[in-house]
């Protein structure tokens, strides 16, 4: 319900106010931090740090059973599970476990209609090979580069044969072309820290990497804009004692708040989250995916292609749907055997992740999809 007012935010004060497209608005919204050891979750011994994809999963469905068997007034809500980014990957396993718990009389029954993924993050290595076409289709790679890498490295642009020299030439080009590109929005400036050396740029599976500044005691008109900027703010807000003190978080169980924790203990077990959404496709649930259509880190195309492998029937054509008489994104629907529905959408302008960059757009096509509205 709440956002930074970056305009009037200054040096360590932080200023917020109140978010017009809020999700909140339409939907009561638990914001769960997982796995442990995100956001102010934390564990009571250094073993319960050990975390998987799959273990998350399961300790979010035992966390949800708590909770709503601790707020029984719930428990009629239809209920959606939602998520963005990596967790393309543990939201459908989640569902998976809620929907296995019904089916085999678990208590309590959950209301379960369907999920809602952002910018999804399916199977790493094929969504960063999409990152080469994409470069292509967005005139960041030239065609001859974009043939010649294609063809020189068989389609295969993670796991390179280390022999194959054509391949990784075609690669130290790719880089050179992309290594100054913002990976969460092609169209905004990349912050002048984060730009690499081309020279020891390799072609990696990293999505994003973040490194902050102190940047914000330099006077806004001093400093060119830069997205990440504005993440400063979120550290300084939530390492505020009598922030924590208002959200109730245990005094001394969290020694410092990160935005992303890169020190967990954590294995990725899961490395196609795709067989979770054809299981689910024999459901009668229903799922919306949307990608930001500027969003290099996980491009829209990948998206496409697996939800086209799930083999589900095309119910209408690839069309544009419209916020306040403007084209906010392209949309298509697919169902199977008249049960499983999928909604997939672009955000027209949209990056990593979509609702970052066009709330208002993303706050309508949420609204009309909760409320079995065409987009």
């Amino acid at each position: 319900p709440l956002q930074f007012d970056y305009s009037n935010s200054s040096g360590n004060r932080p200023v917020l106010k109140l978010n017009p497209y809020s999700w909140t608005k339409i939907a009561n919204i638990i914001f769960l931090d997982a796995p442990v050891g995100t956001g102010f979750s934390y564990a009571t011994t250094w073993t319960a740090y050990d975390n998987s994809d799959t273990s998350s999963a399961a300790q979010t469905y035992e966390f949800l059973r708590k909770w709503l068997m601790a707020h029984p007034k719930f428990l009629t809500n239809p209920l959606y599970i939602t998520g963005d980014s990596y967790s393309g990957v543990i939201v459908p396993i989640i569902v998976k476990e809620v929907y296995d718990g019904n089916e085999a009389g678990r208590e309590p029954p959950m209301n379960l209609k369907g999920y809602v993924l952002g910018n999804p993050v399916t199977c790493e290595v094929k969504d960063i090979s999409q990152r080469i076409p994409y470069g292509h289709k967005t005139a960041l790679i030239s065609d001859e580069l974009y043939e010649a890498t294609k063809t020189d490295c068989n389609g295969d642009y993670v796991n390179v044969d280390p022999t194959n020299g054509a391949c990784l030439t075609d690669l130290e080009m790719v880089s050179i072309c992309l290594e100054k590109i913002y990976l969460a929005q092609i169209l905004e400036p990349m912050c002048s820290f984060l730009s690499p050396n081309h020279t020891k740029l390799k072609w990696s599976r990293s999505i994003l990497q973040e490194n902050i500044i102190n940047v914000v005691s330099m006077p806004l008109q001093s400093r060119p804009w830069c997205r990440n900027y504005n993440y400063l703010y979120s550290y300084i807000w939530a390492n505020d004692r009598n922030v924590q003190e208002a959200l109730h978080i245990r005094e001394g169980t969290k020694p410092e708040w990160d935005r992303c924790n890169e020190s967990l203990s954590y294995t990725k077990d899961v490395l196609n989250s795709v067989v979770y959404h054809r299981y689910l496709s024999k459901t009668s649930l229903r799922a919306l995916i949307y990608s930001g259509d500027h969003d290099l880190a996980i491009p829209y195309i990948g998206t496409l292609d697996w939800i086209r492998s799930l083999n589900l029937t095309l119910l209408g054509p690839w069309a544009p749907w419209f916020v306040n008489g403007q084209v906010a994104g392209y949309s298509i629907l697919y169902s199977k055997n008249n049960k499983y529905d999928l909604t997939y959408t672009t955000i027209k302008g949209g990056g990593h992740t979509a609702p970052e960059y066009k709330p208002k757009e993303c706050f309508s096509m949420v609204d009309r999809w909760f409320s079995y509205y065409p987009l």
